[in-house]
């Protein structure tokens, strides 16, 4: 069972019922069991009354140079399978050309974007700069065109949900987001559509990842976020193929650490590919 596939706005308008409550949920394709806890959950939300739109698409303005733009999965077949028997009625699936004008790549450096403020500028936003004006913008374009009353996002990607939250509140976007936890593989790691790219050792060593944050938020909780970290980075630097962009533990909204509930956070390079993953803890004294 398929989801029926749109490719311009026109072709989503004629699927869909404009009468009819609408869920996002956004992906670049590859999906995974992760995407389709999302779409299950939207269905949810709207019930069989509602709609559930899928939107599939490779986003060129948030891959930096010497990212992976070319060799990131395109599975359109699969991905409608999946899909549809998740629960969605549309994939939406355009061109960089309906996206952005033109499908040339030069061509995008004159966009409109969005800018993410301060928020955008760290973590993430520090490593892969520009990443999150490309991200929002996309997200914006989307929201306009798909019109939802809910839109969901993984928490895997915490930061990008932080600032999609951020974004549709102060643009007065009249959708709600909605974060959907974190779906995991039998060891503990996030899954991810990049976790294809894993040599059978590399993927091995993956699950170090989710172990070291396990272990930062165990130790802050009661000994507070300076232990938690070094308990994190202790576990990672036990493995020197790891390469460590950040681990940190922040409050909810990525600020500095502070009593109560907290966020860890990391991201780390295994071979070339990147990985990234996030877990609440509490922090004590």
């Amino acid at each position: 069972m398929s989801a029926l596939l749109a490719s311009t706005h026109a072709e989503l308008i004629s699927a869909r019922d404009e009468n009819k409550s609408v869920a996002v949920v956004m992906t670049m394709g590859a999906l995974h069991e992760g995407h389709a806890t999302l779409i299950r959950t939207a269905r949810e939300l709207v019930g069989r009354a509602g709609c559930v739109v899928v939107t599939d698409f490779v986003n060129p303005t948030q891959f930096g140079e010497g990212e992976d733009f070319d060799r990131y999965p395109r599975t359109l077949e699969h991905d409608l399978e999946v899909s549809g028997i998740a629960g969605a009625d549309v994939v939406f699936a355009p061109s960089v050309q309906e996206m952005y004008g033109s499908s040339s790549l030069a061509d995008l450096e004159d966009q409109v974007m969005i800018e993410p403020g301060a928020l955008g500028n760290i973590l993430e936003g520090a490593v892969r700069p520009g990443h999150f004006k490309g991200m929002l913008t996309i997200v914006g374009k989307l929201l306009h065109l798909t019109a939802p009353q809910f839109a969901l996002y993984g928490e895997k990607d915490y930061q990008q949900l932080a600032l999609i939250t951020s974004m549709v509140t102060q643009l007065r976007f009249p959708v709600e987001v909605i974060g959907v936890p974190t779906v995991r593989e039998d060891d503990g790691l996030a899954m991810s559509s990049r976790n294809r790219f894993l040599t059978k050792q590399e993927r091995a060593l993956a699950s170090v990842l989710p172990r070291a944050i396990q272990a930062a938020a165990e130790v802050a909780k009661y000994d507070g976020a300076v232990a938690g970290v070094r308990a994190g980075k202790a576990i990672l630097a036990e493995h020197a193929e790891i390469a460590v962009d950040y681990l940190v533990i922040t409050n909810p909204q990525l600020g500095p650490a502070q009593l109560g509930v907290g966020r860890v956070l990391v991201a780390a390079r295994i071979g070339s590919t990147r990985l990234i993953d996030n877990v609440s803890c509490e922090i004590g004294a």
